[in-house]
């Protein structure tokens, strides 16, 4: 279900900047009340999230951890201050330390 966001009108039914994201199902009516507190609220447009090859959710599964080993590449993460440990691949050391 997608969430989307509303702002909280104030009494002359004015946008007041303060937002809320609310998770519903698309056939559902837009709120025309804050389901807490009951103040008058209104949708605001936003462009929809859509997965392709250009999306965020796209490129996540082409840097996992399992991929990047795939194509033959060599990852290293922060596990500690000054010290790194192989999460991806096998060429290279381990891990890596500033004391070394």
């Amino acid at each position: 279900m997608p969430t989307y966001i509303y702002e909280i009108l104030d009494k002359k039914g004015e946008g007041t900047g303060k937002t809320f994201e609310h998770v519903q199902s698309m056939k559902e009516a837009a709120l025309t009340k804050h389901p807490e507190t009951g103040e008058l609220v209104r949708r605001v447009p936003q462009a929809p999230m859509i997965a392709g090859n250009w999306s965020d959710s796209a490129n996540k599964g082409k840097l996992s951890n399992k991929n990047l080993e795939r194509m033959g590449f060599t990852k290293y993460e922060r596990k500690g201050k000054g010290y790194m440990e192989r999460v991806a691949g096998k060429e290279g050391p381990r891990s890596i330390s500033a004391d070394d």
